[in-house]
């Protein structure tokens, strides 16, 4: 084991400003959803350049606060990317829906949106891509799909803050997007999350829904402009953000550039010292997105190493570093192979993907002397593990 201190995947970068906001509202006597969790929605609301923006506890509240805002019904289908986390395909199933896994991009982490049009059916009813990474997706082509049949994009953001498509933020594309307030992303309130949308019945319904269908603004009736009366509309959920997450939020949302810029310049310099490692495959950008760099995932190339991935995270870990898989596809985990007959093979590129990607630290805790031995290290495990070419005998 390295004796050097161990760099972790993720640390959070919490200041004495978050540690004092906290302090002020556990002072105020208001704990939960109050004056905050608003100040938060307004400010996030304008940081992304929407109309609205509903501050709930996780971003799967999020997106199960949006598939029920679009009036999903037992039996539609949702067509959401192999390539995700198991919290957007789960929501799909809260509301009795059908998940349908669609494949990556053949060179990429993204769904491909051929492979979605392929399996849009009569049934279909939304699509929920994932900006995985912090890379955004082929809107235009998922737009158009949902256009010409007549169906609603939700996007998964959680990894896309801020990142922009075409000169569109992302946010502001769809009908509703969610972003995740999780300790490992971009800007962090623990747990939390937030559904943005440009859509006044779509916000008022998340609204209502997210505090067990009452009454808008129900939490206001232990204060001294609110009453004690309302009136339960709906049989909704306990997803409201309390403002001890909100003050958290709105001092990481006053940094989210600055995290941008250091994220931005440590993918950078990722790039740059290990270029020349032919066994790796780097990120590739897309020049037409800013990229929110949450992840930087690279690829072995599988066929030039003497191990393979899961030895070399085992190498890194031993080198003190520590990283992460981003994600084992959907359609191989037991749930979704049980419960929709899923199988090997349903999304080749994701499954060829999967086998040989590890995510790296980047974060801006890091320091710069971090990036640099953790290319370090990858440097020396390829060295260490790379084949010996053979050269082929010629006749004399």
């Amino acid at each position: 084991m390295c004796a050097e201190e161990f760099i972790p995947f993720h640390r959070p970068s919490i200041g004495q400003e978050e540690i004092d906001a906290v302090s002020e509202v556990l002072r105020s006597g208001w704990l939960t959803t109050g004056p905050k969790t608003r100040e938060f929605e307004e400010k996030f609301a304008l940081f992304i350049g929407c109309r609205y923006a509903v501050a709930v506890n996780s971003c799967t509240a999020a997106l199960h606060l949006a598939l029920d805002a679009i009036g999903l019904q037992p039996g539609d289908e949702v067509i959401v990317p192999t390539n995700t986390f198991t919290a957007t395909a789960e929501v799909v199933t809260y509301l009795g829906g059908k998940v349908v896994f669609a494949d990556s991009l053949p060179d990429g982490f993204n769904v491909d949106p051929q492979s979605v049009a392929a399996r849009i059916t009569p049934h279909c009813r939304a699509l929920m891509p994932v900006h995985l990474a912090g890379e955004p997706c082929r809107m235009d082509e998922i737009t158009e799909l949902a256009r010409k049949h007549d169906l609603k994009v939700i996007e998964d953001a959680a990894h896309a803050l801020p990142a922009s498509y075409r000169g569109r933020r992302i946010g502001t594309i769809s009908p509703l997007t969610a972003f995740s307030f999780y300790a490992t992303k971009t800007i962090t309130t623990g747990e939390g999350g937030m559904l943005v949308t440009e859509d006044e019945k779509l916000a008022r319904r998340a609204q209502t829904m997210r505090l067990h269908g009452i009454s808008h603004d129900a939490w206001k009736r232990y204060t001294r402009e609110g009453s004690w009366y309302y009136e339960v509309l709906e049989a909704g959920y306990k997803y409201n953000m309390t403002d001890l997450q909100a003050a958290l939020g709105l001092c990481q949302l006053k940094k989210a550039e600055q995290f941008l810029a250091t994220r931005r310049a440590y993918a950078s310099r990722y790039m740059e010292l290990l270029a020349d490692l032919d066994e790796i495959e780097l990120p590739s950008v897309p020049a037409d997105v800013e990229h929110a760099w949450h992840l930087f995932i690279i690829r072995l190339r599988l066929e030039t190493l003497r191990i393979d991935r899961n030895q070399f995270i085992e190498e890194l870990r031993n080198a003190g570093i520590g990283t992460s898989v981003h994600f084992i596809p959907l359609h191989l985990q037991p749930y979704y192979v049980k419960t929709f007959g899923c199988r090997r093979g349903d999304c080749p590129n994701a499954e060829r993907t999967y086998e040989r990607s590890i995510s790296l630290p980047l974060y801006p805790a890091m320091s710069p002397a971090d990036v640099e031995r953790v290319s370090a290290s990858l440097c020396r495990i390829v060295e260490q593990n790379r084949k010996t070419m053979i050269p082929h005998a010629t006749s004399i």
